[in-house]
């Protein structure tokens, strides 16, 4: 293919501000568009559910970059303007006023929505969902002041930081989740159970194996979640974080091949030869374990808008980043590496005891660490991410060692010669 001349970028989020920031770094002179639905400058997410909805951090804070940054690299941005159309063969986006722009290739990066619960009263006043920064400006005027009946219905990492925040903040809150346990379908049910230990420890009431059957209000407004045995738990406001949708309409319309997300080669190249996809709704092949992922965490955001930026001017590239995400709850916080699809029925080895707060975790299957979680320890995480990525059979023992400095367990190292595995 000939180097592009126009590219047009669907998605003012972070992958897309990335790859902008990408393709200027690397020399890319000619037009790049970035058109984004939201009216604000692309920004990060993790600050919604954390600093930025407990007011802590400001919201210059959460920008990409300042709007002289856009117009000083001659990146036409196209704000409040959402694309309703791709034809990958005529090399155009068309927006929702019938305005086409043109691109010899494009990269989307729609991202997801929250999915919504098909229950009656999901549409009173005072019930909310976080995904963006208007949605994060409301709940925070709801919360700020404290002395609020917060009620969540799940339990992910979004649920559990909004949560933390809101406790924090001085609001009773009670989470219903539908499992048995917190987070266990991330982090199985022991470290799960850890999680939820912390929020009780705080004065969060959290109810498991809960059906809700509808939200009860009065006046068209929230005031209490209904259980499936007809109980009504008290609300104020009533939080929905049962995950994440991808946004695929646009790349399924446009003839793209589609399943969880947009399918992609480890390029984050699409169906479509001129087409490639970054951040949540990439569906792309992993080389180093040689299976299709879909993330929706802040570093995903940044490896894959960098490296489709990349792939887009026609460098040989491959997204080979371990997964990574973060969370703050109270005083915990935490830092998590490696593939989650593998951690299924995988033994947990810790380093350090649970119960102090501060230890790592390492899932291991077939004797190689595919997923690590460092607890209140900290600059641990790269070497997390070099295990894991190193699928170099580790041992047991010298996972748990504390005195045992994490890079000695690579390849290559002392630790890890034949005759300690057999000694093993």
């Amino acid at each position: 293919m000939s180097a592009p001349s126009e590219i047009a970028i669907v998605g003012a989020s972070l992958a897309g501000a990335t790859a902008a920031t990408t393709l200027r770094e690397r020399g890319f002179d000619g037009v790049i568009r970035l058109f984004g639905a939201e009216s604000h400058l692309p920004y990060i997410r993790p600050p919604l559910s954390k600093g930025f909805l407990a007011g802590t951090a400001d919201r210059s804070s959460i920008d990409v970059h300042e709007e002289a940054w856009y117009r000083d690299n001659d990146i036409d941005l196209h704000l409040g303007t959402r694309i309703a159309r791709l034809d990958p063969t005529a090399e155009t986006v068309t927006d929702t006023d019938g305005v086409s722009h043109r691109f010899d290739r494009a990269l989307l990066a729609t991202g997801s929505v929250p999915r919504q619960l098909p229950i009656r009263g999901a549409d009173l006043d005072g019930v909310l969902s976080l995904r963006t920064l208007d949605d994060s400006e409301r709940l925070r005027e709801f919360i700020a002041a404290g002395g609020r009946q917060v009620v969540l219905i799940g339990s992910g990492w979004i649920g559990m930081e909004v949560a933390a925040t809101a406790r924090t903040l001085g609001n009773e809150v009670t989470i219903l989740e539908r499992d048995p346990i917190p987070l266990a379908v991330a982090l199985g049910d022991e470290l799960g159970g850890w999680f939820a230990e912390v929020h009780k420890s705080h004065g969060v009431r959290i109810r498991t194996r809960i059906e809700v059957d509808s939200i009860a209000g009065e006046g068209g407004h929230a005031t209490g979640v209904r259980l499936g045995d007809g109980e009504v738990v008290p609300a104020d406001i009533v939080i929905v974080g049962v995950g994440a949708v991808p946004v695929i309409e646009l790349a399924e319309h446009a003839g793209l091949s589609v399943g969880n997300g947009v399918l992609t080669d480890s390029s984050l190249r699409t169906s479509a030869p001129n087409v490639w996809a970054a951040g949540d709704i990439a569906f792309a092949v992993h080389p180093l374990i040689d299976t299709r992922l879909r993330s929706e965490h802040w570093a995903n955001a940044i490896d894959g808008g960098t490296t489709a930026a990349r792939a887009l001017l026609g460098e040989r590239v491959e997204y080979c980043a371990v997964p990574y995400f973060f969370t703050d709850q109270f005083d915990v916080g935490m830092e998590y590496a490696g593939f989650a699809p593998l951690t299924k029925g995988a033994e947990v080895i810790y380093r350090g005891v649970p119960s102090t707060g501060e230890f790592i975790a390492f899932w291991v299957r077939d004797e190689r660490v595919v997923a690590g979680m460092n607890v209140n320890v900290w600059d641990v995480n790269d070497d997390i991410k070099a295990l894991v990525a190193s699928r170099a059979p580790i041992l047991r023992e010298s996972l748990r060692d504390p005195d045992l400095p994490l890079p000695e367990l690579l390849p290559g190292a002392e630790s890890r010669t034949v005759e300690g595995r057999a000694a093993s």
